[in-house]
C-alpha cells in the first residue's frame, strides 16, 4: 500500500503540539513499517530529522543538502527505504492543502492519505484518515484571533474573500478561525476515519458534531523518551542556561505565549504569589513563540514591574528543553483548552513537579501526578505555585508519580497504534 501524508506541518521549524506530533509520528512509522511504501508531501524541501529518518538530528544544520531524484522526488534517508519527499510548489502563501495537495490528489493519487492536522483537502483518495486534536477553536473562540487567511490590503483580496463567501453559502468568511471551523466538519463528514489524541477530544467532537462514535479513534501523543529524562551534567546544564538568559532558581512554562494558553492569568498569578510570599525569589521563565494576545503578556509584565523576573528567552531549540526542564523547580501548565498536552509528559519525563489546570484533557494525561488549580482563578493558581515551590513532601510524591504516569505513553506505541489504525483500512 501506498500511504501519503501532509508532512508540510512536520517540517516547520519552530514546532508547537501538533507539529511535533505530526514529525515524531512520520519518524516512528519510518522506523516501524518495512511493508508500506511513503510518500511525503511538502511545501518546502524536508530539513532535519525528516531529511533522515534514521538519526535523532532535529534541528536545521547548515551542512544539509536538498538532493532530488531523478523523478522529481526528494532524496531522504529512511531505515527500510520505503520513503520519499514530493515537494509540492505553490505560488501562493495560502491554501496549500486545498490548492497544490488537491491537484496531487487528483492526478497522483496514493491508496491511503493521511493528514496529521486537521485540514483534509477537497480532492483526496476515498481511504483518508485525518487527526483532529482538538476543538478549542469552537469552545474557546474569544481566545483565537480572527485574523485573515489572505490580508485583506487589496482588490484581489477581497475578492478572494468573497469567494470564499459564495463557496460555503454565507457560513463562512476568509478567516483562520472559519477555515478551522469548516476544514473540522469537512473532515469529519469526508475522511474515512479520525484519529484524536484524548478520551477529552472524542468526547467534545461527539458532543459538537454529528459522527458517529466508532468513525473516532483515540491515538495518545507520547514524548521523546531518549531525549527527555533525569540528566546529571552540571556543566551542560549551566551552559544552556546561559544560551537563553534564563537564571536559577526559576519555574518554567513553555508553549505559545498568548490567550489559549491563559499566560497572561499566569504572569498575573506569579505577581500575587510574589506579594504574598516574599520569601520565593524564583522567577518565571516563560519559553515559546509569541501568539495572539501576546501584546498584552508584554504589557502586563511591565505593569506588574516584573520585566526583571519574567524571562522570556523565546523559542527553544529541542535539544535544550530537557536541560531547562531539569534546572526549573517546577513547571506550570496553566492552559484554558487541550486535547492533550506534550510538555506535561515532558516535564514528567525529567523530574520536573507539575502544577496544572484542571480543565480540558489535562486531568486525563496528568492524573495524580500533577497539583492541580481553576485556571480562572488567579488567587488559586498563585497559591498552588507557592505550594510546589516550598512543600518538598508534595514535591517528592509528584516527582514520584510523574515517573509512573509517563510509563503509559511513547512516540513508538503512538505509531505503531496509528500504524495498525492505517493497516485495518
Amino acid at each position: 500500500m501506498v500511504i501519503g501524508i501532509d508532512a508540510s506541518r512536520a517540517n516547520k521549524p519552530h514546532k508547537s503540539g501538533t507539529e511535533w506530533y505530526a514529525y515524531y509520528l512520520i519518524r516512528g512509522l519510518a522506523r516501524l513499517d518495512d511493508k508500506n511504501e511513503y510518500i511525503l508531501y511538502t511545501d518546502q524541501p524536508l530539513q532535519a530529522g525528516l531529511l533522515d529518518l534514521t538519526c535523532d538530528k532535529h534541528e536545521i544544520s547548515e551542512d544539509e543538502k536538498i538532493k532530488f531524484d531523478n523523478h522529481g522526488c526528494q532524496i531522504i534517508k529512511s531505515r527500510h527505504n520505503n520513503f520519499k519527499a514530493k515537494v509540492l510548489n505553490w505560488p501562493f502563501k495560502f491554501l496549500w492543502t486545498q490548492g497544490r495537495l488537491s491537484l496531487e490528489m487528483l492526478f497522483h493519487s496514493p491508496d491511503l492519505l493521511f493528514i496529521p492536522a486537521h485540514v483534509l483537502p477537497v480532492i483526496h483518495p476515498k481511504k483518508s484518515v485525518v487527526t483532529i486534536h482538538d476543538i478549542g477553536f469552537k469552545q474557546t473562540e474569544k481566545l483565537y484571533s480572527e485574523e485573515m487567511i489572505v490580508p485583506m490590503d487589496s482588490v484581489k483580496n477581497r475578492f478572494f474573500n468573497f469567494l470564499i463567501k459564495i463557496f460555503t453559502l454565507g457560513k463562512h468568511s476568509g478567516s483562520k478561525l472559519d477555515y478551522l471551523q469548516w476544514s473540522t466538519q469537512y473532515a469529519l463528514k469526508k475522511a474515512k476515519q479520525i484519529i484524536t489524541i484524548s478520551k477529552f477530544s472524542k468526547k467534545e467532537l461527539l458532543n459538537n458534531y454529528k459522527v458517529k462514535a466508532d468513525k473516532i479513534k483515540i491515538v495518545y501523543n507520547g514524548y521523546n523518551n531518549s531525549l527527555y529524562r533525569k540528566i546529571d551534567n552540571e556543566i551542560k546544564t549551566n551552559a544552556v542556561l546561559k544560551k537563553y538568559g534564563i537564571v536559577q532558581p526559576f519555574i518554567f512554562y513553555v508553549g505559545r505565549l498568548g490567550k489559549k494558553k491563559n499566560t497572561d492569568k499566569l504572569i498575573e498569578a506569579y505577581a500575587i504569589m510574589r506579594q504574598k510570599h516574599p520569601e520565593i525569589n524564583h522567577r518565571l521563565c516563560l519559553a515559546g513563540d509569541a501568539s495572539f494576545g501576546y501584546d498584552e503578556i508584554k504589557y502586563q509584565v511591565s505593569e506588574f514591574g516584573l520585566s526583571n523576573r519574567v524571562i522570556m528567552p523565546g523559542w527553544v531549540e529541542e535539544g535544550d528543553m530537557p536541560y531547562i526542564f531539569n534546572a526549573a523547580s517546577a513547571f506550570i501548565f496553566p492552559s484554558n483548552y487541550e486535547g492533550f498536552g506534550i510538555p506535561l509528559l515532558q516535564a514528567m519525563a525529567c523530574g520536573t513537579p507539575v502544577t496544572a489546570s484542571n480543565t480540558s484533557s489535562i486531568p486525563e494525561i496528568a492524573k495524580n501526578a500533577a497539583l492541580f488549580f481553576d485556571q480562572d482563578d488567579v488567587y488559586d493558581m498563585a497559591k498552588k505555585i507557592a505550594e510546589i515551590i516550598q512543600n518538598n513532601k508534595k514535591r517528592k510524591e509528584l516527582i514520584k508519580l510523574g515517573f509512573e504516569r509517563i510509563k503509559n505513553f511513547s512516540w513508538q506505541k503512538c505509531a505503531q497504534d496509528t500504524l495498525n489504525l492505517l493497516n485495518s483500512l
